[in-house]
Formats: structure tokens, sequence, C-alpha cells
């Protein structure tokens, strides 16, 4: 059965905590703020547009922030004030459709192929819900709008700040013929060089490829890359988006060992099951995290048959995924990290009978 066609619209608010701070303070606007803490080894939460002429980027250390802009504005985060502006921004999606796929705190797919507003073209909706942020919040938000969401994400990016790109259903083929593969969802690093090296660098050179081939070299994630060359994605907007997973981390004041690190494994592993059982949810799968002092990231996850049923259950997964990983002693790590996904509510104990 062919998918009808949808009007997918992707909204990214331009610089949002950066933004958010700089309309209290209007006299920093063509300044380099970043938005970060004064921890020693904080790392940038934003960057507004005049400090990323500099190079400042988001997740960057503020180390390396301070030698690229000695004079850069340095700005407490207020996550509480950040998550007002966004429920305004949400209500006023509200308006529009139901389907809304919140992705943060500042940006979010919208399905609109049917909207609330009885508004035939998806792009006068965009312009629509910009102008109503712009008013009701004094923020620029970029929008991109295309039948499906893998193309929205990249076309919000398109003209930013506050611009609008469009993707119609006839210029797909065409759009994504000479799309740098790094603008995909998903290619990372590795994924990157992994493709560069076997000469693909665009999406009109990966339609070239068999599936089979790609899912050889990339396993699940290539049947979705050859999906892509087609310009095509099935993801439907997932209104309410449930929570993903729970995560707990901690950054040291010094680069340690993978042994220095020993000691910090358990505290998070009880801290990830105090927040399951507040909020009476039940994990399956678990997953560690290692950064290093270079900001590369090691990771390793593992879904198990039957949810966790205890704290020392999760414990031991989080030694088994450790001692997968064969972590060389020399390395030296900033941060680690337990996570818990593939939640689901807790199934309520069976009641006693008494008939």
């Amino acid at each position: 059965m062919p998918h009808e066609l949808r009007k997918i619209i992707h909204i990214d608010m331009d610089a949002f905590f950066a933004s958010v701070e700089l309309r209290e303070r209007p006299e920093l606007k063509d300044l380099p703020v970043v938005i970060s803490s004064h921890h020693p080894r904080a790392v940038i939460a934003a960057a507004s547009y005049p400090a990323r002429k500099f190079g400042l980027r988001s997740a960057m250390s503020m180390g390396q922030a301070k030698k690229l802009c000695p004079k850069v504005i340095v700005i407490e985060p207020n996550f509480d004030k950040y998550r007002e502006v966004s429920a305004q921004i949400h209500h006023i999606f509200q308006q529009y459709t139901s389907l809304i796929e919140p992705l943060s705190l500042d940006e979010a797919f919208l399905d609109v192929t049917e909207n609330l507003k009885q508004i035939p073209s998806a792009t006068e909706v965009a312009n629509q819900i910009r102008a109503d942020i712009f008013a009701t919040t004094g923020l620029t938000a970029s929008a991109g709008v295309a039948p499906n969401k893998f193309l929205a994400k990249i076309a919000s990016d398109w003209n930013k700040p506050n611009g609008l790109f469009v993707i119609k259903p006839h210029q797909v083929m065409a759009f994504i013929q000479d799309l740098a593969l790094s603008k995909i969802p998903g290619v990372g690093k590795v994924t990157q060089e992994k493709l560069s090296q076997l000469n693909l660098h665009s999406l009109g050179d990966l339609q070239q490829i068999e599936e089979n081939i790609l899912i050889h070299h990339f396993g699940k994630y290539g049947k979705q890359l050859y999906l892509y060359a087609q310009g095509i994605d099935h993801r439907p907007v997932k209104a309410e988006r449930e929570r993903q997973q729970i995560s707990k981390e901690i950054t040291f004041d010094d680069d340690y060992t993978f042994e220095q690190c020993h000691a910090a494994w358990q505290p998070l592993a009880e801290q990830v099951w105090r927040s399951l059982n507040k909020k009476q949810l039940s994990a399956r799968g678990v997953s560690v995290k290692l950064k290093l002092k270079n900001f590369q990231v090691l990771q390793h996850s593992k879904s198990f048959k039957h949810t966790l049923q205890s704290q020392q259950e999760l414990w031991q997964a989080v030694l088994q995924l450790l001692q997968e990983m064969h972590i060389a002693a020399e390395l030296q790590f900033r941060l680690v990290g337990v996570g818990v996904y593939q939640l689901q509510p807790n199934q309520p104990e069976p009641q006693l009978s008494l008939w």
C-alpha cells in the first residue's frame, strides 16, 4: 500500500538558550556570548551567532572556547526559564496540530497534513507559526517543510537563522542528489569515515549502491541509509514522545584512568535505579558511557530479555558492559555515565483474590 503524502514541519529555535538570555540583555546582542556554567571543566550549552563566528559551538569545552575567543561572555544557564519559554512555544504548536513530537526544549516535528486551522499550504502554516513565536516570545525560529522527518530536519538548518526552507515532493530527488552524507541524522564521524573509504560522499553516490551491500557494511542502519538515498523516511511524527531513557552522569575535576573511575559506577547505578522507582518504570536496556579527555565518547549498551528486577541486576549489567568494552588502562576520562532504556510502566502486583 503506497504511503500517503505527508506535510511535515521541523521547527528549530535559533540559538535558543542564548537568545532567551539576550532578550533581557540586548546590549550583548552583537558580542560573543555563550551559555555555560563556571565549573572548571564546563562545556558550552549554547553559543550566540556572533560567538559562532569565532568557531564556538555547543558541547565545546570552555577551555578551548577561551583560547579561540578570549573575550567570550559567559552566562550561567537558567533551565527553568528556558522550560517556561519552551512551554509558550509548544502552546503555539497546539493551535495548529495535535501531532507534535518534541525533540528537546527548542525543536520539534509537526505533522500538519491535516491541521486544526484547515490551512492547505504547509509553508503557510510554518510561516504563521514562526510569526506567532516571534510575536509571543520575541525569539526567531527556523523551519523546514518537507514530505518526511528526515528532509524537514535538514531543511530547517538550510536558511538559519530566522529562515524557512521548503522541499516539495517533486523536488526531493534533485535536492538530495548532491547532499553531503554528513547532513544525514545519525551519520557521525565514524560512519562518515567508513562511507568515505567506500568513496561515498553524497546521497547521489549512495543511490548507486545496492541495499544488501549497505546492510553488509552498516548493519540495520544500512537499510535506513538506503531509504534516505531514495528520499524515503516512513517514521511517523510521534505525539507525546515517551521518555526514551533515564541516565545519570558525573564529570570529574581531573582526568581519571579507567581504574580510577571504578568508584563512580555504583553510585550512578543507584541514582538511576532510584529514578526508575520514583517514576514507577522498569527497564530492559542498560548503557554505559565514558567520555575521553579529547571529548571522544565510548559507549556500550545491551537489551535483556526481561526487565531488570533489582538494583543488583542493574549493577551486574553495568559491570558486564564495562568488561566487554576491554578499555585500555592508559586511557583517561573526564566523564562517565549509566543509562537505562526500553522503559515501560511497572506492572502492578497481582491482587490476592479472596473469592
